[in-house]
């Protein structure tokens, strides 16, 4: 067996917040790093590394391998959550892939909005969209943490089934309670920046609406400006 698993930041700050005990799904999983780590760690009871393709589950298989835990862990080559259920696991890690894809794969397990599983989704891309479909589909949201990664800054969401109040324009745009965070300010200062150039490229066509569309943008960027300023 090698030694000690290291893990990058991004999965670092996901292994963080998995709950000492739990029962783990690692959807996407690739090679199986975090679950591996947290077995090594003896900080979950149980895991399940999943994939859609058969390449990154024979990835997980070597990882496992090489860190003394292939018996502690269960491999399965499905489509999201299809084929695990509530019996199978308290926490749920979503990771590395874009909001859409993270909203079909809740959207196939409606179980997952019952209240009783944890949801960790870190989306690499339309996390403002993300953030509207968990809220508009009894999801409710809590802190969000950013860590930065090779060079990106990547918010973690925090997540269990249940109502939650209408969130702000502000709210989806630059995520919930990161004034906590100590990167809060930068994550803010990127959203904007994003968010101009979008209206940038609006004001540059010739659609009418794109003028409507780019004002509103701009409204936004007023609000995190000012959250962001507050910090």
């Amino acid at each position: 067996m090698a030694g000690e698993l290291q893990l990058q930041p991004r999965l670092q700050l996901l292994a963080h917040l998995v709950p000492q005990g739990a029962k783990l799904a690692d959807i996407g999983t690739d090679h199986g790093y975090l679950p591996a780590y947290l077995l090594q760690k003896k900080q979950i009871a149980s895991a399940i590394a999943a994939d859609i393709g058969p390449a990154p589950l024979e990835h997980a298989r070597r990882t496992a391998a090489k860190y003394g835990v292939e018996k502690s862990l269960r491999f399965l080559q499905c489509d999201g959550l299809a084929g695990i259920g509530p019996e199978d696991a308290d926490t749920i890690v979503i990771a590395g892939m874009g909001g859409e894809t993270i909203i079909h794969i809740l959207s196939q397990a409606p179980w997952t909005k019952e209240g009783k599983v944890l949801l960790l989704l870190q989306p690499m891309t339309k996390q403002e969209d993300l953030r509207l479909w968990l809220n508009e589909n009894n999801y409710a949201q809590y802190a969000e943490r950013l860590v930065w990664d090779k060079g990106y800054l990547y918010p973690v969401f925090t997540v269990f089934g249940g109502s939650q109040t209408a969130l702000s324009a502000g709210e989806i745009y630059g995520g919930l309670d990161i004034e906590v965070d100590p990167l809060g300010k930068e994550y803010l200062t990127q959203r904007i920046r994003r968010l101009e150039q979008a209206a940038e490229g609006l004001l540059k066509g010739s659609d009418p609406a794109n003028g409507h569309r780019a004002q509103e943008l701009k409204e936004i960027i007023h609000v995190l400006t000012e959250r962001r300023n507050a910090l």
